[in-house]
């Protein structure tokens, strides 16, 4: 449908980094990613009537959701100012989204559960408080599946792309570089690069199905590993181009942070986007 909502997969930052003085390298170090998430409400246009996020901060054994009306907000990054604990997003949720999110995954022939207690781990707070920091949208959030495979995500994506048609917006949220090892201890990221290169390439490609095969087989890019020596921040990526459906990905946003090239994707547009 040439309204569709478009699906993305986004940066979410370090820890609660556009929230704080940031020390751990230039002040500045944050700030184009920071202005790039407030201004990506105009990338999706018109206001969702729900989101669902898929975070790298949450695995679960099968795809869960959570189902509460009144998500609390899980801090769960350590070693950071006070304030930054007491930080409010006070979005609610979508008990009626979730239901709807597990029958099309149920549809599919995919398990899922629902979780009536879990809240909004920072990979859906920190970015949300700059897209939209009104906090007035309904939110639930997804897990990722034990095991990161990511052809099961980019399954799950599919199953979940009938949502886009009903105004809800559907967002990857991790980072599209993370060797944590190397940004503490300040080596070079020699890999971030070409892997950055390779990463564009699949997701822009004009087929879908190709698209989807090199996404399924990432491990083979060049610097797979260096980038992702654990690729729970990478694969929210596979959900969100799952649920593209046949639209083309964009890169939308590319920098480069603490010297590692770091980028975000979009699929599909509305018009007058």
């Amino acid at each position: 449908m040439a309204d569709r909502t478009p699906s993305f997969y986004i940066p979410h930052g370090g820890g609660p980094c556009f929230f704080m003085d940031w020390t751990m390298g230039p002040a500045d170090t944050w700030n184009r990613m920071g202005n790039w998430l407030k201004d990506m409400h105009r990338a999706v246009g018109r206001k969702p009537d729900a989101v669902l996020v898929i975070s790298a901060h949450w695995e679960e054994p099968e795809f869960t959701v959570t189902s509460t009306a009144e998500p609390p907000l899980l801090f769960d990054y350590y070693g950071f100012p006070d304030h930054t604990y007491r930080l409010r997003y006070d979005a609610p949720g979508s008990p009626g989204l979730a239901q709807e999110a597990r029958d099309l995954l149920t549809q599919a022939g995919i398990a899922s559960r629902a979780d009536p207690d879990r809240g909004l781990d920072h990979g859906v707070f920190i970015p949300f408080k700059l897209i939209y920091p009104e906090a007035d949208i309904p939110m639930v959030q997804l897990s990722l599946k034990a095991g990161l495979d990511p052809a099961e995500h980019i399954a799950a994506g599919r199953a979940l792309a009938p949502l886009r048609d009903k105004n809800v917006l559907i967002v990857g949220s991790g980072m599209s570089y993370h060797n944590m090892s190397a940004f503490m201890r300040g080596l070079p990221p020699s890999g971030a690069l070409p892997f950055d290169t390779w990463l564009t390439d699949a997701v822009t490609d004009t087929s879908a199905a190709r698209r989807d095969e090199k996404l399924a087989h990432w491990t083979g890019a060049p610097s797979a590993r260096d980038a992702h020596p654990r690729e729970e921040h990478l694969i929210p990526l596979m959900v969100a181009a799952g649920a593209a459906d046949g639209d083309i990905g964009q890169r939308t946003y590319s920098d480069r942070v603490m010297g590692s090239a770091i980028s975000a994707y979009q699929f599909g547009s509305r018009p007058g986007t």
